[in-house]
C-alpha cells in the first residue's frame, strides 16, 4: 500500500512539473481586459505580446510610445520572400523612429536564421513558434502586415505583400 501512495503523489507531482513547464514555456500573450477598445482590427488597441527574437531576448510588442509596424511571415511564402527586400531596406530606414518586427509563424530558430543570414537581412525578426500571437491577430493569410500607431491604435492591416512606398505613405498618413 505504501508504495502504490508513493507512486500517485510522483505521478502527480510529475503532471504538476509537466504543466508548469508547458505553461511557462508559452509565447507570453497580455489578456485583454473587458474593453472594447482592445481588439486586431483598424480602430482599436492592439493587444501587447511578448515573443522571443531570433538572438533568444523576449521582446515585447504593441506597447505605446513608438510608430510599430509588424509583418507576419515565413521562408517558405513566396510573397513574403518578394516583399522581404523592401521590408528590410524599410526597417533599416526608420529604426530610429519606428519599431519593425517580422514575425516569424512555426518555424525553427535555426530555418529562420538561416535563410535570413543567407539574404543578408537584419530588420528584427520575432519568433511566433506555436502560431499563438497570429491567432490572436486572426492572420488568416501571410503576409499580413499591421501598422500601430504611437498611441498604440491600430491604424493599417493589410494581407499580401507590401512595398516600400505603400508603408511610407500610411505612416505619413498617419
Amino acid at each position: 500500500m505504501g508504495r502504490k501512495l508513493f507512486a500517485v503523489i510522483v505521478g502527480i507531482a510529475l503532471v504538476v512539473v509537466g504543466f508548469l513547464y508547458v505553461k511557462n514555456s508559452e509565447p507570453e500573450v497580455q489578456k485583454p481586459q473587458a474593453s472594447s477598445n482592445i481588439g486586431v482590427r483598424v480602430g482599436k488597441n492592439s493587444p501587447v505580446f511578448t515573443l522571443t527574437s531570433l538572438e533568444g531576448d523576449k521582446v515585447t510588442v504593441g506597447q505605446p510610445g513608438k510608430i510599430t509596424v509588424i509583418n507576419f511571415w515565413a521562408t517558405w511564402c513566396p510573397p513574403c520572400q518578394e516583399e522581404m527586400p523592401e521590408l528590410d531596406l524599410f526597417a533599416k530606414k526608420n529604426q530610429q523612429k519606428i519599431n519593425f518586427y517580422a514575425i516569424n509563424l512555426q518555424e525553427s530558430n535555426g530555418k529562420v536564421s538561416e535563410f535570413m543570414n543567407k539574404s543578408k537581412y537584419t530588420m528584427p525578426v520575432l519568433l511566433d513558434k506555436d502560431g499563438i500571437v497570429a491567432k490572436q491577430f486572426q492572420v488568416a493569410a501571410i503576409p499580413t502586415t499591421i501598422i500601430i500607431d504611437k498611441n498604440g491604435i491600430i491604424k493599417h492591416r493589410q494581407s499580401g505583400a507590401m512595398t516600400m512606398n505603400e508603408l511610407d505613405g500610411v505612416i505619413n498618413s498617419m
